[in-house]
């Protein structure tokens, strides 16, 4: 017979209950606020329902080109992904074999997530400038025109991107340390005993178990580098991310325009966490059937 709840359990429901009104209070107040009448304004009462302003956001947000700066956030998002997936894997196959320095590769690794993002980018801007600062000095000694006219090193897939994998990489390390752990050396031995290669090993073997978990490591990729903007403040140069676009917005929007764009981007990022927890579901689903048929007689 189930134990009647005490009052301990209801007040920490209720705890628990108001922790999420808070965390999400305000993308529902957003939510809310983007479906405004054409006469709303920023904050409630609404004046009509309608989705006038995601029309307006389709047309365009003043003199800002906010749909380059959404490609931008995406190309930069996706590299940063694959490139977070690809080392983080790596890294923590080269750590659970052991080599010499190991400690002290990690602790690097890790400081980068105890430092302040804005010192991070500045750091990254400055040590650019300075690169430049010295093609610059080059092309006066050698009257190169080639190297007089490069313009800058800061972009989106050079400084920016270097900014985004300070974030992205500890995380995507400390999840692969995670599951490695987990890993039983068992699964290797096995393949090689029926004469796998190492390469063979790690295609047929260790990527397809650990896929799920590759999946998280990539979602924290994508949306660590899709969201970020104190990293990318000082290092991006010229082109503006999404996250940057949306900052200078709001000083200059006064309409619910900005709520919408607001809501649009939280839809995507749902969409892009679903996605990635789908395909965990059925990653998982497929190596149960196959673990299964493997089974049968």
């Amino acid at each position: 017979m189930d134990r009647p709840r005490g009052f301990a359990f209801y007040g920490l429901a209720g705890i628990f209950s108001l922790y999420v009104l808070f965390l999400y209070g305000p993308t529902l107040t957003i939510l809310a606020l983007s479906f405004q009448g054409p006469s709303g304004g920023l904050t409630f009462p609404m004046n009509g329902v309608s989705i006038h302003w995601f029309a307006k956001l389709w047309e365009g947000v003043g003199v800002v080109d906010i749909w380059a700066a959404l490609r931008r956030s995406l190309m930069l998002g996706l590299v940063v992904m694959a490139l977070t997936v690809t080392l983080a894997f790596y890294a923590g196959l080269a750590f659970r074999k052991g080599f010499w320095g190991a400690g002290l590769v990690f602790a690097l690794a890790v400081s980068s997530l105890i430092v302040p993002s804005i010192v991070v980018s500045l750091g990254i801007g400055l040590e650019f400038r300075l690169l430049d600062d010295a093609v610059k000095a080059l092309a006066d000694a050698t009257g190169l025109g080639f190297l007089q006219d490069h313009g800058t090193f800061m972009g989106l897939f050079t400084s920016a991107l270097g900014a985004h994998l300070t974030w992205t990489l500890p995380f995507g390390l400390l999840i692969m340390f995670a599951v490695f752990n987990r890993f039983s050396p068992a699964y290797e031995e096995a393949a090689r005993d029926l004469g796998a290669t190492g390469a063979q090993t790690l295609r047929h073997v260790v990527v397809p178990i650990l896929a799920p978990a590759l999946v998280g490591v990539a979602l924290f990729g994508f949306t660590l580098s899709f969201d970020e903007l104190a990293r990318t403040s000082q290092a991006i140069g010229g082109r503006n991310t999404l996250p940057l676009e949306l900052q200078g917005l709001t000083t200059t929007v006064t309409t619910p325009e900005i709520y919408a764009l607001g809501t649009t981007t939280t839809a995507f990022s749902a969409l892009v966490i679903g996605t990635a927890l789908g395909l965990t579901v059925w990653l998982q689903r497929r190596r149960a059937r196959r673990a299964l048929a493997g089974l049968r007689p």
